[in-house]
């Protein structure tokens, strides 16, 4: 099916407002088959933020309940050096099924999620703060999770499908036109001897690495290993993340990852534990734990940091590289996502129904600093 067939059915089978998808995302993807059991999935919502050249970009749902279909996904940006966000979700395309996002160069890329009768998912960029969109197509269906692309600044993509698979386009022009071919599948990566020796039970995330080396990460029934893996000349070959012994008798799950430079920051889940870990050269970089509990966001930011929503109003962030995660004041009522802020700070994106509220925090404690009215036709997605 070419882009603009694409396109064409969509705006026949759209939402007036741009869809609805309940923010309990689960993992997303299709577990292997194992001999042991797989480790319990954490839920990794789509709700989350990104940062790149032109600014900082959020994910919510928005609207009312989920059963009845009114949830719709909403994409905000806050441009470099602005203090105000704006509401920037591309038109004309259903987005029942959430949103998900990656940053390349001075360009965002955009995938839909398939939803009601759609089985593939349309794509948008934009190189101007969401002003303007050129359309893509992906003829198959993004996984659940928001790292689910992943795109380069000089033109490879990487997508990540529900059912474990990973799919490349070699440019952003390319991914366009709908060029894509298969890079590899959850049974062949699991099959791997990189994938058995962690006993690979599910992908989750994709990224890219040094050299633009595509990156996956998932979910491993071996305790104590972490499921990192990059592609070389055909190879999947361990990322060598490994561990601190007390996690030794933990089940590891990869929750997200950040392409950089040096390699991909991670976000993994561990026990009872919630980590980053950065790449060192042939080393890695691992925080120190923080309690794990329900996990409703996370994000990344520059240099490296990253941040985690968690349940009852608890928020942590860490700053990079040998930091140390710190907790922020409770997040105010209905915050969806957090988002790096100027100055260092963080603000944290509350929905109520149609009203977002930004919440700046300063000083210790969160201020109101804008509320953005966004025109949702309820029932227009049944």
């Amino acid at each position: 099916m070419t882009a603009s067939r694409a396109w064409a059915r969509l705006a026949l089978l759209g939402c007036a407002s741009l869809g609805c998808a309940s923010l309990l995302a689960g993992c997303g993807t299709q577990a292997a088959k194992v001999a042991a059991t797989a480790p319990p999935p954490v839920t990794a919502p789509l709700s989350t933020s990104l940062v790149t050249a032109q600014g900082t970009w959020a994910i919510a749902v928005m609207g009312g309940p989920a059963a009845s279909e009114n949830n719709f996904w909403q994409l905000f940006v806050r441009p470099a050096a602005a203090s105000k966000w704006s509401l920037v979700t591309p038109a004309g395309v259903a987005d029942n099924g959430g949103l998900v996002a990656t940053g390349a160069g001075s360009s965002l890329l955009v995938g839909f999620r398939p939803s009601q009768d759609l089985a593939f998912s349309p794509l948008a960029a934009s190189a101007d703060t969401g002003r303007n969109w050129s359309t893509g197509l992906l003829d198959a269906d993004l996984a659940n999770v928001p790292d689910a692309i992943a795109a380069t600044p000089a033109g490879p993509e990487l997508a990540l499908l529900q059912d474990g698979s990973i799919e490349r386009a070699p440019t952003a022009s390319a991914a366009a036109a709908g060029l894509w071919s298969r890079l590899t599948t959850l049974s062949a990566l699991a099959a791997s001897a990189a994938g058995s020796r962690c006993g690979l039970a599910g992908v989750h995330a994709v990224s890219f690495g040094q050299n633009e080396a595509p990156v996956a990460a998932g979910s491993c029934v071996r305790r104590g290993v972490a499921g990192v893996f990059t592609e070389v000349g055909g190879t999947w070959r361990s990322a060598g993340l490994a561990l601190p012994a007390a996690f030794g008798r933990d089940q590891v799950q990869v929750l997200g990852l950040a392409g950089t430079a040096a390699g991909s920051t991670v976000l993994m889940a561990a026990g009872h534990s919630l980590l980053a870990a950065w790449p060192d050269g042939a080393r890695w970089s691992v925080s120190d734990p923080v309690a794990a509990g329900t996990v409703r966001a996370s994000g990344f930011g520059t240099g490296g940091s990253a941040w985690l929503l968690l349940g009852g109003g608890r928020a942590e962030t860490v700053a990079g590289p040998g930091r140390s995660w710190q907790a922020l004041p409770a997040v105010p009522a209905g915050t969806a996502t957090l988002a790096p802020g100027p100055g260092g700070s963080y603000e944290a994106l509350a929905v109520a129904g149609s009203k977002l509220t930004v919440w700046r925090l300063g000083q210790g404690a969160w201020a109101a600093v804008q509320v953005i009215k966004v025109p949702i036709q309820y029932g227009s997605s049944s």
